[in-house]
């Protein structure tokens, strides 16, 4: 054991087995744990009510473990993270600071500029793989660009070799001595006293925890895996593996997951048994949109606030309030939709299928715009997370080249009947309906007169009607396609005239669920003493498309960049690439062969055709990429990809 004195600093890893940033300051010397908590810094994605309450029962449970193995963990509220890490830094006399890699677009800045500072107050800083298999920088085609369609990014995968790591926890840890300004859990403030009623409810179905995370794991492993192909499209019950909220927060390591599942596979392999051998591979096809969840979010940045196909930036959303608020209440007056609902407001939980067909009729009945379902998910979600967030409302709202495709309409009466064959489902969310025969339990509206009667149900009063026919929804969704194809011949003709008229994408002017902008600073990496090193990809120079080189508020420093643009010459509805945005493969792939496993890549800033730089950044567990995965369990998740 060597003698540096590292700041471990704790995010969205919140467990002591294969956590490799703890594990190499163990090795290195004395450790000082913190979790720093900056709900300034969160902005628009502030946790929701049940995923603060998780968060608090889990940094509970670290702070237990830790403390059995020698060390304290610091509780810090605050309102700069880069101060505070300072502070620790000081309070100890530490060198050195190491995290867990994040891939979503505010820690993607925040953790290049705090790396960035600390390395120039001579601070090492070193940051490692913790969350996924594969880092983003790592799977690349062969001409070097990003995968954008799932079956080939994951094939890719399946056959690039996994290192192999020890999963077990340090079996001590020498503390670092210091003071500083430290919390309790309870002023973080993460629970406020008019929530504890609600969330008293969470604590009899769930258990947050890292020990907890690996007894769920377990438990789904051995006893429900082999048939995972069969049980996964029920919506009752206990179908799926329930892990997304563990993997979100950290608690359990994805690494530990694939490994264990793959062992069944190989066991079940030898025995010839098919059906274990259908449902791993299911359930790592699970995995893997988890992971492609992350990848799509480091490659396409922008995929937060705008779709990664460019003719929805055209798409004629309606950005009806009441509509928005029956389909968050459970008022639509289409059952299974309102059960949903209503079971993910009351347990922040649902199904993976059922946040398909949700989420599907929000975007294409209602034509809802998918960012207020985004950001309705994140807020509600126990597992929320944006990245698996970002995949599913974008592949529902056809927005990803492998996406549902825009025109179709799916009826909640058929996916009912498909799904909650008997009906159990909705009488249990819907106890209006509980009296309903199953032949009408799905589509109350069709049933006769004195079936109504001696069911309860007054339609308009205890139950609402349907509220729009899908006959008119599929009116008004064909409309919007074609109004979206001529919107986009019109920006063209337009742009090739020299008019350089603007377009931007409609949803733009929807004033709630305003999602905050961030850039990346176009800064050379600092030097630092890590081979861990933060990396930010070299821009490559165009030629062809010389910018109005505009400086943006939101840059500190820019260097000459490229037009980057994709411009895939198809006819006016087919879909493509969106041709203001560029890959961060574009810059990246060539260092591919320089980067080491634990660089940190960091995306560039992206710039329209016109100069004009885009914010590189706008959330179950919704993880679904073609229709054969549709009905694959996701989230967190993935952590969130793996348990909806």
């Amino acid at each position: 054991m060597g003698s540096i004195k590292t700041v471990v600093w704790f995010r969205r890893d919140l467990r002591i087995e294969d956590n490799p940033a703890l594990a190499a300051a163990a090795r290195d010397g004395s450790v000082f744990p913190v979790y720093i908590w900056c709900p300034k810094e969160e902005g628009q994605f502030y946790p929701g009510r049940v995923s603060r309450w998780w968060l608090k029962q889990s940094l509970a449970h670290l702070e237990r473990s830790l403390k059995s193995l020698g060390a304290e963990l610091m509780l810090i509220k605050t309102d700069s993270t880069l101060a505070s890490l300072f502070e620790c830094i000081k309070a100890v006399g530490a060198t050195k600071v190491v995290f867990n890699h994040l891939y979503d677009p505010v820690s993607l800045v925040r953790d290049h500029n705090i790396k960035e500072k600390l390395v120039e107050l001579g601070i090492s800083v070193q940051s490692y793989t913790g969350d996924l298999l594969y880092e983003p920088w790592e799977v690349y085609d062969e001409s070097g660009q990003a995968f954008t369609t799932f079956e080939a990014y994951w094939n890719k995968c399946l056959h690039l070799q996994i290192e192999p790591v020890s999963l077990l926890p340090p079996w001590k840890l020498v503390p670092a001595t210091g003071t500083v300004k430290k919390c309790s859990i309870g002023e973080l403030g993460l629970e406020e006293e008019s929530e504890k009623s609600s969330n008293a409810l969470l604590g009899r179905a769930w258990f947050p925890g890292w020990s907890n995370a690996d007894k769920a794991l377990t438990e789904f492993v051995e006893q429900r895996l082999l048939e995972y192909s069969k049980n996964r499209l029920r919506v009752e019950g206990n179908s799926t593996s329930l892990l997304s909220p563990y993997l979100h927060h950290g608690e359990l390591s994805v690494r530990k997951v694939f490994q264990y599942v793959r062992m069944k596979q190989v066991l079940w392999t030898k025995e010839g048994n098919s059906l274990g051998e259908e449902s791993v591979t299911l359930f790592l096809k699970a995995i893997g949109l988890r992971e492609y969840s992350r990848y799509l979010c480091f490659n396409f940045p922008f995929t937060h606030e705008r779709s990664l196909l460019s003719n929805l930036k055209f798409f004629p959303w309606h950005a009806d309030q009441a509509h928005f608020k029956a389909w968050r209440q459970g008022r639509t007056g289409y059952p299974l939709v309102d059960a949903g609902m209503r079971e993910l407001w009351a347990t922040g939980w649902i199904h993976n299928q059922v946040r398909v067909i949700v989420s599907s009729f929000a975007v294409k009945v209602l034509l809802l715009p998918w960012k207020w379902g985004m950001k309705y998910f994140w807020d509600t979600l126990l597992d929320a997370d944006i990245e698996s967030d970002i995949l599913g409302w974008q592949y529902i709202s056809g927005s990803l080249p492998d996406g549902h495709e825009l025109e179709r309409l799916d009826s909640p009466e058929i996916q009912g009947s498909k799904f909650d064959p008997e009906g159990e489902y909705v009488r249990h969310w819907l106890p209006e309906l509980a009296r309903m025969p199953t032949e009408w339990i799905h589509h109350p509206w069709d049933a006769p007169c004195f079936v109504l009667r001696a069911s309860g149900v007054d339609l308009g009063l205890n139950y609402p009607k349907p509220i729009i026919g899908l006959d008119l929804a599929r009116e008004r969704l064909t409309e919007a396609i074609f109004k979206m194809w001529e919107i986009e011949a019109a920006a063209r003709v337009s742009n090739t005239s020299g008019a350089n008229e603007v377009v931007v994408d409609n949803s733009d002017g929807t004033e709630n669920l305003a999602i905050s902008t961030v850039a990346l600073k176009i800064n050379a990496p600092c030097p630092t003493v890590s081979s861990n090193d933060q990396r930010v990809p070299t821009i490559q120079n165009s030629k062809k498309h010389p910018l109005n080189r505009k400086r943006s508020k939101y840059v500190v420093e820019e260097k000459p960049l490229s037009d980057f643009s994709h411009k895939l010459n198809n006819g006016a509805g087919t879909p493509r690439i969106d041709e203001d945005v560029c890959s961060t493969a574009e810059s990246s792939s060539v260092k591919k062969q320089s980067t080491s496993r634990n660089s940190f890549s960091v995306p560039q800033l992206c710039f329209s055709s016109e100069g004009r730089p885009f914010p590189e950044h706008e959330s179950s567990d919704l993880k679904w990429p073609r229709q054969e995965q549709i009905d694959m369990e996701q989230s967190p998740s993935g952590d969130g990809a793996i348990g909806g």
